[in-house]
């Protein structure tokens, strides 16, 4: 009898461990995976403000998780392959990824789809200031960081210092703002690069401990035909008095950095976080995260993508008035 009883209550529990799985499990939120960089970078900016903006926290459906990256490049492959349902991107890696002319990568990423126009990201290439570096040219023999591997940042200094003839004859050292920033302010590094929306946090920290300049890349960018032969790059100017002791124009070159997803994603959990994210409250949010965000708008986050938009912001943009 005490047998049949054990066996009876047994059965009990376990039906009701299996009753309480199937019940958490059904009402678990998805999980919207959404990459965004290395620690310094803007990119990870993206991610976190839109994860902790509480309207975004109180979805029922679904709950977004900012992850950190090694930056664009990487974002671009995770997305493409549903590791990561959405990420940042810059405009650049999401055109070449989609034609199969990464470096060393013709796999073609099609997969990953335009969302929205974020921001404007431009080259900054930091020195000191009493250096005698004028151009990337003098940078031959000097140690330079230029970005974690897998970044955006480092895959946009192979470009530009390859095309520039100079790639292989600096001493690279591949590593995030933060980290180059302090190696800069130890005489560690010459010079330090960066792809990524100003006023950067690590170029103010390298401007605390050293007097620094910023390089005229534009200059080198258009003496060399680099700007002709990559023309998805638009020229810009870092402002005068942005960095502690630079107090004239910098000119630069800049790619746009999207907000994509994943085709497989719901077009509803897109249009969903547009709807959110670009009112008046959502921009006053990301704003409040950092300036650079100022240019976000229902006028910009349509312009400037060349590559096909994902169903869920395509339906959002027409709506608006901003698609056709």
């Amino acid at each position: 009898m005490r047998h049949k009883l054990l066996t009876v209550i047994i059965g009990i529990c376990a039906f009701s461990m299996i009753t309480f799985a199937f019940s958490a499990d059904s009402f678990a939120k998805k999980r919207v995976i959404f990459g965004g960089g290395p620690a310094g970078g803007t990119f990870q900016v993206v991610a976190n403000a839109i994860q902790v903006y509480k309207p975004v926290k109180a979805i029922e459906e679904f709950s977004v998780k900012a992850q950190t990256s090694a930056g664009s490049v990487e974002n671009l492959r995770k997305t493409n392959a549903g590791r990561q349902q959405m990420s940042v991107v810059y405009s650049g890696h999401v055109w070449l990824g989609r034609n199969g002319q990464m470096k060393k990568d013709p796999k073609k990423y099609e997969n990953v789809l335009a969302v929205a126009w974020l921001y404007g990201a431009p080259a900054q290439m930091v020195v000191r200031a009493d250096s005698g570096i004028k151009s990337v040219k003098d940078l031959v023999g000097k140690k330079v960081g230029v970005g974690n591997a897998g970044s955006g940042a480092f895959a946009n200094c192979e470009l530009f210092f390859t095309h520039m003839g100079v790639w292989d004859k600096i001493e690279r050292n591949a590593m995030g703002y933060n980290d180059a920033a302090n190696a800069f302010g130890n005489n560690q590094l010459d010079a330090f690069w960066l792809f990524t929306a100003f006023p950067s946090g690590a170029v103010i920290m390298a401007a605390q401990t050293n007097d620094i300049a910023l390089l005229n890349l534009d200059a080198d960018a258009e003496a060399s035909g680099f700007n002709k032969k990559y023309p998805y790059f638009s020229k810009l100017a870092v402002p005068a008095g942005t960095y502690k002791g630079v107090d004239y124009d910098a000119p630069s070159f800049q790619d746009s950095a999207l907000w994509v997803a994943n085709s497989k994603v719901s077009a509803d959990v897109v249009y969903k976080l547009l709807s959110i994210i670009y009112t008046d409250e959502g921009l006053k949010h990301m704003i409040s995260q950092k300036k650079t965000f100022k240019n976000m708008s229902l006028k910009t986050g349509a312009t400037n993508i060349i590559t096909p938009f994902h169903p869920g912001a395509e339906k959002f943009w027409k709506e608006k008035g901003m698609l056709k």
